[in-house]
């Protein structure tokens, strides 16, 4: 007899696998439902199950090992000076915040959890808006030190504290940079010093779905911090994701990886005490407009958070989550005063 198979298969993107079991006979069908996978055979009866794999809470990227599961964040304060360029280890980030401080520039906090960088840095003093940061986050938060003010923030967040005089090894000034640019870390020891795991929260909502999100095709956009530290990001239709670049070059780290996030985030945010003064802070606990930049689209909308212990919520206008492709995600927080140039994709 001559055998016919006919399979319906189900196919899980990017955040499951499929385990089959039984035997096939004279004719196959099979049909999904619910996560179950049912088989009929002109014979026999066999069910195959959709078994998620888990992914890094960070990126939204598969996570087989269940490594970010049981593994805490660790937040390092950053150097985004052009005096710190080119700066080490920040292409491995999952998430990475770029805040204003005093005199208008800009200052990194990146949040490490899938991978962990042997050299990371240079690395700065803590600042007001960290506190709002990494609340929600817990974990291990590494910086060089900073004013009282600042301190004492900072030591109100669930987070253990580490700097050069508690880190050990952990932390290593380098000859071929000049203080207070030359101060880095090994992300590795610094990990190992987090006692129990806090497991991070997942930050974003991510989708599976092949094609772009909805939203107007952007070609590039301009985030406009003043005093010379606007930055620009251009989509890069082979990498799906967006060139970012600073003080007129291409943001290339020492490691001599493109700066190229999937996502961007541009929060517009007050600074409680004036934008650029020394004490103030960016407001994230309330609401206001959010542009995200993910999948060569741009979807305009609200990013609100309801406490401080909460993460953010981003919707669209029309009050929906707004879904991010997996990878690294920027979020810029931007000054009520400044603004986002974009540029239309032709």
């Amino acid at each position: 007899m001559k055998k016919i198979l006919v399979s319906t298969a189900a196919i899980a993107l990017g955040a499951s696998s499929l385990m089959v079991s039984g035997a096939f006979a004279d004719s196959t069908t099979t049909t999904t439902i619910g996560g179950t996978s049912t088989t009929t055979t002109s014979g026999a009866t066999t069910t195959s199950t959709l078994k998620a794999v888990p992914v890094d809470p960070l990126t939204g990227l598969p996570d087989p090992t269940k490594l970010t599961k049981y593994r805490s964040a660790l937040t390092i304060k950053i150097d985004n000076t052009p005096e710190a360029m080119p700066q080490y280890g920040i292409q491995d980030a999952d998430v990475v915040y770029e805040e204003i401080v005093e005199g208008g520039i800009t200052r990194l906090a990146a949040i490490f959890n899938s991978r962990l960088p042997t050299q990371v840095g240079p690395i700065r003093s803590v600042r007001r808006t960290d506190r709002e940061i990494v609340f929600p986050i817990g974990g291990l938060f590494a910086f060089s030190g900073g004013a009282e003010y600042a301190v004492r923030s900072i030591a109100t967040a669930p987070v253990k504290l580490l700097d050069e005089a508690t880190s050990g090894s952990a932390m290593f000034r380098s000859s071929s940079r000049y203080p207070p640019h030359n101060l880095f870390a090994n992300a590795e020891l610094l990990m190992a010093k987090v006692g129990k795991p806090r497991p991070a929260p997942a930050l974003f909502t991510y989708s599976s779905a092949k094609g772009r999100p909805p939203g107007p095709r952007v070609s590039s956009f301009v985030v406009g911090f003043n005093s010379g530290f606007a930055t620009s990001y251009s989509w890069d239709t082979k990498t799906g994701s967006w060139d970012r670049s600073i003080f007129g070059e291409a943001d290339v780290s020492a490691n001599g990886v493109r700066i190229s996030p999937k996502n961007v985030i541009v929060m517009t945010v007050n600074y409680v005490g004036g934008v650029g003064v020394i004490d103030s802070y960016a407001q994230l606990i309330g609401s206001g407009p959010v542009e995200v930049f993910s999948g060569s689209t741009l979807q305009r909308g609200t990013w609100s958070r309801r406490s401080l212990r909460r993460t953010t919520v981003y919707k669209n206008a029309s009050g929906k989550v707004i879904n991010l492709k997996p990878g690294q995600t920027w979020v810029e927080l931007l000054d009520v005063s400044d603004h986002v140039s974009v540029t239309l994709a032709p």
